[in-house]
């Protein structure tokens, strides 16, 4: 019996599960999640998916129970995890800035440095990094988990501080919170079993859907922009463009005449396009892309 070869992927449960659905799809990839199992279909017979937490991932990964997955760089440090770091996924261009884990206090607390902390109570989900945080600056701090609530923790006065993960910072100061420092940054992480990645056809099939993703991800946002300009007018039309690159241009059968393609960001397009038409172009077209790869 031929042996069927599988590549085992883990995809986030939680906040980051639509978002990598998402990008799926755009990649080429249909995913169905049934809200009572823990293992996606995806339509590749070659992938056989599960659905953990991003807290958890790189543990199984390690591990060796998964091939590869998608989780935190933040859940990557908390787990001392021994993985191959495959890809960043810029997901940061859709929703997600790189996200930070911060120690905040109370607008009005008095503690206002990391060393104001020494001997007082801090909550956090992140316990393991934080810990080595404070170890490694000599500061001793009663550090407990947090099942949830953070923010309300130090509020309420439970604890004297937290540390937390945000984005903008918006959210903790409508909290009446003030961030003191800063632990680390996140950013989303492809990552493989290192043993996995030696396996040829394994580390072949992650890097296909790598560069799918990336070609997903790297296209969001833009478009593509045909049309027709004559000849003459081909400097001034190149010193309006913001192009990825330099622009294609092709001889069109009238020989006073060329077609030009390039690649935009579509948020560029309203402002361009009444600019184009000011320095002689015809027949523009916009059209969507779904990937884009260098």
């Amino acid at each position: 019996m031929q042996k069927i070869n599988k590549l085992k992927l883990g995809i986030p449960k939680g906040s980051l599960q639509n978002k990598t659905i998402e990008v799926f799809k755009n990649a080429g990839f249909d995913i169905y999640v049934n809200s009572r199992s823990y293992f996606p279909t995806i339509d590749d017979t070659e992938i056989e998916l599960t659905l953990l937490r991003a807290q958890e991932m790189s543990r199984y990964v390690e591990d060796g129970v998964l091939d590869c997955g998608i989780t935190g760089e933040d859940w990557i440090l908390e787990n001392s995890s021994d993985v191959k770091r495959l890809a960043e996924l810029p997901y940061a261009k859709q929703t997600l800035n790189s996200v930070r884990w911060v120690v905040a206090v109370r607008a009005d607390s008095k503690i206002k440095k990391i060393e104001d902390l020494d001997g007082k109570r801090v909550a956090t989900e992140l316990v393991g990094y934080t810990r080595k945080y404070f170890k490694k600056r000599k500061i001793n701090v009663d550090l407990e988990f947090s099942w949830g609530a953070t923010e309300f923790k130090v509020t309420s006065g439970l604890v004297d501080a937290i540390v937390d993960i945000t984005e903008t910072g918006s959210s903790l100061r409508a909290n009446n919170l003030r961030i003191v420092d800063t632990l680390c940054y996140s950013t989303t992480q492809f990552i493989a079993n290192k043993a996995a990645y030696k396996d040829l056809w394994k580390q072949k099939k992650m890097e296909y859907i790598l560069l799918l993703l990336k070609g997903a991800l790297e296209a969001k946002g833009k478009v593509g922009l045909k049309l027709n300009i004559r000849k003459n007018d081909i400097d001034n039309l190149l010193k309006i463009l913001p192009a990825l690159k330099r622009p294609t241009i092709s001889q069109l059968a009238d020989a006073s005449w060329a077609a030009c393609e390039v690649i935009i960001e579509e948020k560029d397009v309203r402002n361009l396009l009444p600019r184009l038409k000011d320095c002689g172009a015809q027949d523009i077209i916009e059209y969507p892309l779904n990937k884009l790869i260098y």
